[in-house]
């Protein structure tokens, strides 16, 4: 029996972060540190820049009422897609019968923003539901409401922050919404308007550009990731933000100015000229064993990590681990650890979708609660989206991880060319097997003389060495005569076989 939807404790206090900032003309990459512990990675390249954020004047290139959705041409390489559940009048109105066809209509032009990225063959996903996110405000064009964070728990604080925000409104004659975000927590008057004037400003172009630009037409793009780290990422827990290039120091020391006042002496410019930035901080090191499935435990367990299509599995296992105590004991801390690993690791690799962990086996109900908690305190500290369900009857516990961009793993990684995804390759007896089988195929061909085999030298010294048996009677079976030839630049599994 599967239990629903176990509430994340809130988080009481986040632990002190550094903010670590790699700037290189193709490509940014961002760290996040959590007392000195790599728990996020960001990269954003200029080739493929993320495209979550952007608003677009798209047009309709098809409507298919029985998927309820429709593909829209943002000028992309692939239309984006819409359903009906992320469409502004649905979200006005949840239970409104109304369908997409209704609402849309093929060649209608349209705004709309994308929502998740492209991932894999699907295009972007979009919406009509436009929001602009600023450092303390979202602002919401088509609704005409204020909205709090209810993160900010303190009455007097929200009404200070609703009615400053209302006056505000009130002055520039605007009518529509608003919602105050978390960071707005104790900020002065000053830092909230400068946050509504660039929000409203960019609301504007968006409008001018939607009456006078052809489709498809970027109304609007998304800041630049190594500002979005002080609008999406600090916060009154990070005590440093380190950046390595000149211009996007004095670009972040800008923005902090006009929109992150309390940044401003944060920010720091790294220009060490004997290391590197990420190099300093063991940052690569950190990038390079995301990229493999096994992740060593402290207490000697270790964990192994397999994304596949559907889903993304965890294996947890003791290792070597065997504790001082009683083996339930020994399993218990195994998985307590394994908690706060599997939490970092879905950060870390930006592991999204559905992730199934097969923890070691516990005895009692006692110990498969108490693992429960913990891991639902260790996941409440991501940014992303997070639900967590129980064990199943088999004993598993499954997490979903909203996906907004592609993990690590797919970002930095791509299939072996030699063993084509499989994440293994044939052994050598297997190889000599097929190659001997296509001798015999090959020598019953009309007109042959002569067969020269070419295989990687390995496989070649097997066929001479162990093999040598099978292979020579082979060759006294055949009418024609055949020899070897390692090639150093052949894989373990290819091999070619040529007639004169």
């Amino acid at each position: 029996m599967l239990q629903q939807g176990i509430v994340l404790p809130p988080v009481l206090e986040r632990p002190a972060e550094t903010l670590l900032v790699n700037v290189f003309p193709q490509e940014t990459r961002v760290a996040v540190l959590e007392d000195e512990n790599a728990c996020e990675i960001h990269i954003e390249r200029q080739a493929g820049r993320g495209l979550v954020g952007n608003v677009y004047l798209g047009t309709v290139n098809r409507v298919l009422p029985g998927m309820q959705s429709a593909f829209i041409d943002i000028g992309l390489e692939r239309s984006a897609f819409l359903h009906i559940v992320d469409t502004v009048e649905h979200r006005r109105n949840p239970n409104s019968t109304r369908r997409i066809e209704q609402i849309m209509f093929e060649g209608q032009t349209v705004p709309v923003q994308v929502v998740k990225d492209p991932i894999g063959n699907k295009g972007a996903r979009v919406s009509t539901q436009l929001s602009l996110a600023g450092r303390f405000l979202v602002h919401l064009p088509q609704d005409d409401h204020i909205g709090v964070s209810q993160r900010i728990e303190d009455d007097f604080e929200r009404n200070r922050l609703r009615e400053a925000l209302r006056n505000m409104m009130i002055e520039k004659g605007e009518t529509h919404g608003f919602i105050i975000r978390t960071g707005a927590d104790g900020i002065s008057d000053e830092e909230l308007r400068a946050d509504f004037e660039y929000l409203c400003s960019a609301r504007s172009r968006i409008e001018e550009n939607a009456r006078t630009k052809p489709a498809p037409y970027l109304l609007h793009q998304d800041l630049p990731l190594h500002l979005r780290v002080l609008r999406d990422i600090f916060n009154k827990q990070t005590r440093q933000v380190w950046v390595d290039d000149k211009t996007a120091y004095e670009e972040m020391c800008q923005f902090a100015g006009q929109y992150a006042q309390n940044a401003n002496n944060k920010i720091v410019l790294f220009d060490k000229k004997e290391k590197t930035l990420f190099g300093a901080f063991g940052i690569e090191d950190e990038i390079r064993r995301a990229l493999y499935p096994r992740v060593n435990l402290k207490v000697g367990g270790y964990l192994v990590i397999e994304p596949t299509e559907a889903m993304t599995t965890i294996d947890v296992n003791t290792g070597g681990f065997v504790g001082r105590h009683n083996f339930d004991e020994t399993i218990l801390k195994t998985n307590l650890e394994a908690c706060h690993a599997i939490a970092r690791e879905l950060r870390l690799r930006n592991i999204g979708g559905m992730i199934i962990v097969d923890f070691i086996d516990m005895a009692g109900a006692g110990h498969r609660e108490l693992v429960l908690q913990e891991l639902a305190k260790a996941l409440s500290y991501d940014r992303t989206r997070v639900t967590l369900n129980g064990f199943t009857s088999l004993g598993l516990v499954e997490i979903t991880r909203k996906r907004m961009r592609e993990s690590l793993y797919h970002l930095l990684s791509q299939d072996c060319p030699y063993c084509h995804g499989r994440g293994h390759i044939k052994t050598m007896q297997t190889v000599c097997y097929e190659i001997l089988r296509e001798i015999r195929r090959a020598a019953d061909q009309e007109y042959i003389k002569e067969l020269r085999v070419y295989a990687a030298p390995n496989v070649v010294e097997m066929l001479i060495d162990e093999e040598s048996a099978a292979f020579r009677a082979l060759c006294d079976m055949l009418p024609v005569p055949v020899s070897l030839s390692a090639e150093s630049a052949y894989t373990q599994e290819q091999f070619d076989i040529v007639a004169s």
